[in-house]
């Protein structure tokens, strides 16, 4: 069969090449077309258009490339008509995939979303269209699906998040480079203070991780909370992770006044294997962090006018992922204000040497994979219901 596959980002190329993979286990015969990236390409697609092409932040820049945002739309729905595909696979990309999907519906094809738009923290009034014109809705949060039952008498299919295979594989190429079974670089610090490298991570070293997010903006507000910390903790080691799009320089004036301090680069997940705690900005990496079984303070803090807005347009009880899903305070989450050093300085401290708050998150943690597992992981359990419709259009 024939499978147009649209993502739009980093994360949908890599939930989408793992998607793929599992489809092509089920229907050998299978030819897929995608919007995407590398990944996805890698794992058997043809590649039409790159997400590099397609990812365009902030409100200026939307507007500034508007003609191209309209190219793309044409050209994609072209590209479908032409191809001809037995089911059209939406994976999140909302602002994107939502206009393409009401016009597949209207041309007849069959269309499937995987990884529902978060509807329920904000535009909730999109579920309407969304009702018309999306076939099958994949989520990946276990709320999702009463979610949509109850609020909107839509049933939908759960399948897990993707994430807890993509932690898992990580984990597990990650210790296998430990003993030594594959090839690996070595963790490399990249500390920019007087104190060598070489004492500021030994194999016995206690780490605190420090996860300061993506945009120059967020880490310029949080990484300097974050650092005084460790004026704190002088026994620790406090790595950050580097975001792939800043450069090491970005980053020196921050953390230059610390001895205690280093950076890693395109090495998170070892990083956070090694730590005995993290400060987190909130977003997908409480997820992964929780995954991963590292006890963590969830960091929030912004200009005070877009937090204002947020708080008043996004509907949600709580900004980290880990509590959302578990429906309760898992992790401590510092917000605006309350983001400040010495907050973070008596959470710390409960999270390294309260072994009881320790033994609790272990536990919760264990629940938090259980929830997100379904029963298998969500790329097989995707791939399973995305081909039995597209055989049988139930």
């Amino acid at each position: 069969m024939k499978y147009y596959i649209i993502a739009g980002e980093a994360s949908g190329d890599l939930h989408g090449s793992n998607l793929i993979r599992e489809i092509l286990r089920l229907d050998t015969d299978a030819a897929i077309r995608c919007w995407g990236g590398d990944l996805m390409q890698a794992a058997g697609a043809t590649l039409v258009k790159h997400y590099r092409d397609l990812a365009f932040m902030g409100f200026a820049e939307v507007v500034k490339n508007l003609p191209t945002i309209f190219r793309n739309i044409r050209f994609c729905k072209e590209d479908i008509l032409a191809w001809q595909p037995d089911t059209l696979v939406l994976i999140d990309y909302p602002g994107f995939n939502l206009r393409i999907a009401e016009w597949a519906k209207q041309k007849g094809f069959r269309v499937i979303y995987y990884i529902s738009p978060q509807v329920w923290a904000w535009k909730e009034n999109r579920v309407k269209k969304m009702k018309q014109c999306i076939d099958r809705m994949l989520c990946i949060l276990p709320f999702e699906k009463a979610y949509y039952k109850e609020k909107w008498n839509w049933e939908v299919d759960y399948v897990g998040h993707p994430l807890v295979e993509v932690v898992e594989m990580e984990e597990l190429g990650i210790r296998s480079e430990e003993l030594g079974i594959v090839h690996h670089s070595p963790f490399t610090i990249h500390h920019i203070s007087p104190t060598p490298a070489s004492k500021l991570l030994t194999p016995n070293s206690a780490v605190v991780a420090l996860l300061p997010g993506s945009r120059k903006q967020e880490i310029e507000k949080k990484l300097p909370v974050m650092l005084e910390v460790a004026k704190s903790f002088p026994e620790y080691r406090f790595i950050v992770a580097m975001a792939p799009g800043q450069e090491d320089g970005f980053y020196q004036p921050f953390l230059e006044p610390y001895q205690n301090v280093g950076a890693v680069r395109n090495e998170t997940y070892k990083l956070l294997m090694r730590s005995d705690a993290a400060l987190v900005t909130s977003g997908t990496a409480t997820l992964e962090t929780a995954l991963l079984g590292v006890p963590e303070v969830v960091c929030y803090k912004g200009s005070n006018i877009s937090y204002q807005i947020a708080k008043r347009l996004i509907k949600i009880k709580y900004i980290s992922l880990v509590n959302l899903i578990m429906d309760k305070m898992v992790v401590k989450e510092l917000i605006q204000e309350e983001m400040n050093t010495a907050n973070l300085v008596k959470e710390l401290n409960i999270l390294l040497y309260d072994a009881q708050k320790r033994s609790q998150l272990a536990d919760d943690y264990r629940a938090l994979k259980n929830k997100l597992s379904a029963g298998g992981h969500a790329s097989a359990n995707a791939a399973a219901i995305i081909y039995r419709f597209s055989k049988t259009g139930q």
